[in-house]
């Protein structure tokens, strides 16, 4: 019952976002940071190229990423990073770190960001990401470094489950 503040444009201001996919559909939802120089760009590079293989079906498939880096990551900054990934996703970010850390307590995730004495800003993450269904549940979790062949193969699994759930009228 998770929730943080969406910035995407064109959403309401002051609208949560449920980390909850639509009936029928998945959400990949994702703690990172857009100056991240290797774990971000590279696991959401291979969900990009994983939707691709998944082919009709990608459409069903939705991204929300969460900046664990609000301070640089506002939401302009956060929505140009994603477009180059996905055409589908929500932008995530609270400026609350009791919000932020709610929100990973509960998928078992981890940041920080400290300023180091010269200035620097040093961001650590968890590189999980994950994949979640209309109810909540996390179908899948994808540690960095998954192919985007095997992510594209857990999206159709997933995707035939939530499907069928969605056709039938039962839950997964």
């Amino acid at each position: 019952d998770v929730t943080l503040p969406e910035e995407t444009p064109g959403s309401a201001a002051g609208t949560r976002f449920p980390f909850k996919a639509k009936p029928g559909e998945l959400l990949v939802a994702y703690f990172g940071y857009t100056s991240c120089p290797d774990v971000c760009p590279t696991t959401l590079a291979n969900l990009n190229a994983a939707r691709k293989k998944v082919g009709a079906d990608a459409g069903r498939v939705d991204l929300a990423m969460a900046t664990v880096d609000p301070e640089r990551d506002t939401a302009t900054v956060l929505d140009g990073y994603l477009r180059h990934f996905a055409d589908r996703y929500h932008v995530l970010r609270t400026t609350d770190p009791a919000q932020l850390k709610a929100a990973e307590d509960v998928f078992g995730t981890s940041s920080s960001v400290a300023k180091t004495q010269d200035g620097k800003v040093e961001v650590t993450h968890s590189g999980t990401a994950f994949v979640v269904d209309e109810h909540g549940t996390v179908l899948v979790e994808w540690p960095f470094g998954i192919t985007p062949d095997d992510m594209a193969n857990d999206l159709r699994v997933a995707l035939a489950k939530v499907g069928a759930a969605t056709t039938t009228g039962s839950t997964p």
